[in-house]
């Protein structure tokens, strides 16, 4: 099974109401007045890093993801929970790296778990956060006549993966758009993380709300304009893709970069061209 059949097979399963019905990345548990924002990631020797790669910065980057996820909800981070699988010589390493993620996005550990494996390494993270807006922007909440905007450039961990010394850092060490998540909760309507590519889940915001998302790819802001359709599907940015009315005054720094619709024949519109299948937008498991 691929990923997209994998979870629609979840979705028979008995859900949660905070679930969502699995059509977004965090799951919503009311509690009081009060809600949590859960969500969990996790990182794989050969799928996300290479073999080579330092595991500080994979400890960073597993961090950082999470709480992405949990930025686009416009959430203060509460903690994260740890399930780790040890690796002899670059334990430490990982610790290292965990330990500068933390204290840097001042988000305390909670617990969780390691195991012993013999197989390729397999990091997870689970991040809790706290609403700080109601209604919690979500990617059902979408809305025809709204316009949508991307904060940052796209295509920047493209270029640090391929060795360009400006933007390793995005690749290595992304910094999930926390302050900018909060800032954005009460203005937007949808919102998420840009993790697989901006035309992926583009679709996936389309696809949740059930409309069309319309994007002028001449507006799109890229690190490298030679290369705008790499930039828009290659994914790992970690940067907010969000509706908002046309009119909003945005309290951060955003670009529009298209419209939403009523639903049509295509969840997906870039300029003339029309998409009604995800294979190959961007990145997927399996």
């Amino acid at each position: 099974m691929n990923e997209l059949d994998f979870v629609t097979a979840l979705r028979s399963l008995p859900l949660h109401p905070g679930a969502q019905g699995l059509r977004d990345d965090c799951a919503l548990i009311e509690i009081g007045d009060e809600v949590l924002v859960i969500n969990m990631d996790s990182m794989a020797e050969d799928t996300h890093w290479r073999p080579s790669a330092d595991l500080a910065d994979v400890a960073w980057k597993l961090v950082a993801l999470n709480l992405s996820d949990i930025a686009s909800k416009g959430a203060e981070p509460v903690g994260v929970l740890l399930g780790y699988a040890l690796g002899g010589d670059e334990d430490k390493r990982f610790l290292a790296g965990l330990a500068d993620a933390l204290t840097e996005f001042d988000v305390p550990l909670l617990g969780g778990d390691t195991i012993a494996t013999t197989g390729a390494s397999t990091f997870s993270i689970t991040a809790i956060g706290r609403a700080t807006c109601r209604p919690v922007p979500s990617r059902t909440n979408a809305t025809a006549g709204e316009a949508l905007f991307v904060t940052g450039s796209l295509g920047r961990a493209m270029l640090g993966f391929e060795g360009d010394k400006n933007h390793l850092d995005a690749f290595n060490r992304p910094r999930p758009r926390l302050a900018e998540g909060i800032a954005l909760a009460p203005v937007a309507g949808a919102m998420m993380d840009i993790s697989d590519g901006l035309l992926l889940d583009a679709y996936r915001m389309a696809e949740a709300s059930d409309v069309t998302v319309v994007i002028d790819p001449q507006l799109v802001p890229v690190a490298a304009p030679d290369r705008l359709d790499d930039c828009m599907r290659w994914g790992d940015d970690y940067e907010l893709l969000f509706t908002a009315s046309w009119d909003a005054e945005l309290p951060v720094d955003a670009v529009r970069i298209g419209c939403i619709e009523e639903a049509g024949e295509a969840p997906l519109m870039l300029g003339a061209s029309s998409f009604t299948d995800p294979d190959a937008l961007g990145y997927q498991h399996g």
